[in-house]
C-alpha cells in the first residue's frame, strides 16, 4: 500500500500546492486578489472535477485488467479515456465561460468580481491538459508506475512558481497581470504535466514492448458504456463534494472580503491535509481493483482496511496540529490581525472534521476499486446537500455566526458521510475476510 500511496500522496500535495502557492503569491498584492483567485478557482474546479470524475472509472477498469494480466485491456482503457478527454473538453470549457458570465449574480464585492471574471476565463483553458493528465495518471498508477506521477507534480510546481513570479508581478519584462497572471501560470503548468505523463507512458511501453501503439484505434461503444457507468456516479459524487465547498466559497463571498479571505486560507490548509488521504484513496482503488482482478477477495479486503487505517491515522495527527499551532499556520498567508483571527477560528472547526474527511475519501477509493461508485454518490447527496449545507447556511446567515457557522455545517456533512461510508465498506469486506472468493468470481457489492 505504501509503495503506491506515498508517491501518489506527494503528487496530490503537489497538485494542491499549486493552488496554495497562487493564493500566497497574489496575497502579496491585496485581499481582493486572494478572494478573486479563490472564487475563480472554486468555479473552475467544478469544470475540472466533472471531467476528472468521468475518468475515475479507469481506476476500476485498468487496475482490474492489470491484476488479471490483461495489458491489452489496460491500453484500450487508456485509449478510450483519451477519447473521452477530447470529447468533453469543449462542452466543459463552455460551462466555465458560462460561470464567468454569471459570477455577478452572487452579489460579491465588486472589487473581487472585477478580478475573478478574467481569472476564470483564462484558467478554463487548462481543461484539456488537466483531463489528459488525469487519463494518463489513472493508467500509470493502475500499473504501479507512480513515481513518474510524483515527479511530474513536483516539477510542475517549479514551472508554476516561476510562471507566477513572471506573470503576477511583471518580472523579466513581462506585464504585471496580477490574479490573471496566476491563471496563465496554471495553464502552462497543466500543459507541462500532461506532456510529462504522456511521454512517460510512451517511453515505458517502448522499453517493455507492450504494444500500446498497436492496439486498434476504433472506438468501442461497450467500453464507453462501462466507463460512463462507473465514471458518471463518481463524477456526480465529486461534483457534489467539491461543489458544496465551491458553493460555500460563493456564499462566503457575500460576506466581507476579510471573511472570504479567511475562508480561502482555511480551505487551502484543509486541502493540503486532505491530499494525503486522497492519495491513499487512489492507492486503495488500485490495490483493491488489482486484487479483485486476480480473484483475491480477502486481499482486497485487507488492502481497503490498510488504507483506511493509514488515512485515519494521518488525519488524526492533522487535527492535533490544527488545534495546537493555528496561528503559525495562518501566518504563512497573512499578517493582518483581523484576517488572522478569523482564519484561526476556522482551523479549529476544521480540526473537528479531519478524521471523518479522511475516512470518507479513503472509503470512496476502496469502494471504487470494487466497481461501486453509486453508494458514495447517494450519501454525498444526503450528507452534504440535504443536511450539511442547509445547516451551514442557517448558522451563517440566519443565526449570525458568519463564516464559522458555514464551516460548522460543512463539518456536519463530513461527519455523516464518513460514518456511513465506513459502515458500507465494513459490511462486505468483513464477509470477504471470513469467506474468501465465491464460486462465481464476481466481486461487486450488490
Amino acid at each position: 500500500m505504501l509503495s503506491i500511496a506515498v508517491p501518489v500522496v506527494v503528487a496530490e500535495i503537489g497538485w494542491i500546492a499549486m493552488g496554495v502557492v497562487d493564493v500566497m503569491m497574489v496575497g502579496r498584492i491585496d485581499a481582493e486578489s486572494i478572494g478573486a483567485v479563490s472564487v475563480g478557482r472554486a468555479a473552475f474546479m467544478l469544470v475540472a472535477i466533472a471531467g476528472i470524475g468521468l475518468l475515475l472509472g479507469l481506476d476500476t477498469i485498468i487496475a482490474q485488467a492489470y491484476g488479471a494480466g490483461d495489458m491489452r485491456g489496460c491500453h484500450l482503457g487508456l485509449l478510450h479515456g483519451t477519447y473521452l478527454s477530447l470529447i468533453m473538453t469543449v462542452p466543459l470549457m463552455l460551462g466555465g465561460y458560462a460561470m464567468a458570465a454569471g459570477l455577478h449574480l452572487w452579489s460579491m464585492d465588486p472589487r473581487v468580481l472585477a478580478l475573478a471574471v478574467p481569472y476564470l476565463k483564462v484558467v478554463t483553458w487548462s481543461a484539456l491538459p488537466i483531463f489528459l493528465y488525469a487519463t494518463f495518471r489513472r493508467y500509470l498508477q493502475a500499473i504501479n508506475l507512480v513515481r513518474a506521477i510524483m515527479i511530474a507534480l513536483l516539477s510542475a510546481n517549479l514551472v508554476n512558481v516561476v510562471a507566477n513570479w513572471i506573470l503576477i508581478f511583471g518580472n523579466l519584462g513581462a506585464p504585471a497581470l496580477g490574479a490573471v497572471g496566476a491563471a496563465w501560470a496554471t495553464v502552462f503548468s497543466s500543459a507541462y504535466m500532461a506532456l510529462f505523463l504522456i511521454g512517460t507512458a510512451l517511453l515505458h511501453d517502448r522499453e517493455e514492448k507492450g504494444g500500446m501503439l498497436r492496439i486498434p484505434l476504433r472506438p468501442e461503444m461497450a467500453r464507453f458504456k462501462r466507463m460512463f457507468g462507473l465514471g458518471l456516479p463518481a463524477a456526480t459524487q465529486l461534483l457534489m463534494e467539491m461543489g458544496v465547498f465551491g458553493l460555500a466559497t460563493m456564499l462566503a463571498a457575500r460576506l466581507t472580503p476579510t471573511a472570504l479571505a479567511a475562508h480561502q486560507i482555511a480551505i487551502n490548509v484543509a486541502s493540503v491535509t486532505y491530499m494525503v488521504p486522497l492519495g491513499i484513496s487512489s492507492a486503495a482503488a488500485v490495490r483493491v481493483g488489482q486484487a479483485l482482478g486476480r480473484e483475491d477477495r480477502p486481499g482486497a479486503a485487507r488492502a481497503g482496511w490498510t488504507a483506511l487505517a493509514l488515512g485515519a491515522g494521518f488525519m488524526t495527527l492533522a487535527a492535533a496540529v490544527f488545534v495546537s499551532v493555528p496561528r503559525w499556520i495562518v501566518q504563512a498567508f497573512t499578517s493582518e490581525a483581523g484576517l488572522m483571527a478569523a482564519g484561526v477560528s476556522l482551523l479549529y472547526v476544521a480540526a473537528v472534521f479531519q478524521l471523518f474527511d479522511g475516512v470518507q475519501v479513503v472509503a470512496i477509493g476502496a469502494l471504487r476499486g470494487t466497481g461501486d461508485t453509486r453508494t458514495p454518490m447517494i450519501w454525498n447527496l444526503v450528507g452534504y446537500w440535504l443536511l450539511g449545507l442547509p445547516v451551514g447556511y442557517y448558522l451563517c446567515f440566519v443565526a449570525g455566526y458568519g463564516v464559522v457557522g458555514l464551516w460548522i455545517g460543512l463539518s456536519v456533512g463530513l461527519i455523516i458521510v464518513g460514518t456511513i461510508l465506513l459502515g458500507v465498506w465494513a459490511r462486505p469486506s468483513t464477509r470477504w475476510l471470513r469467506e474468501g472468493p465465491d464460486s462465481t468470481g464476481k466481486w461487486g457489492l450488490f
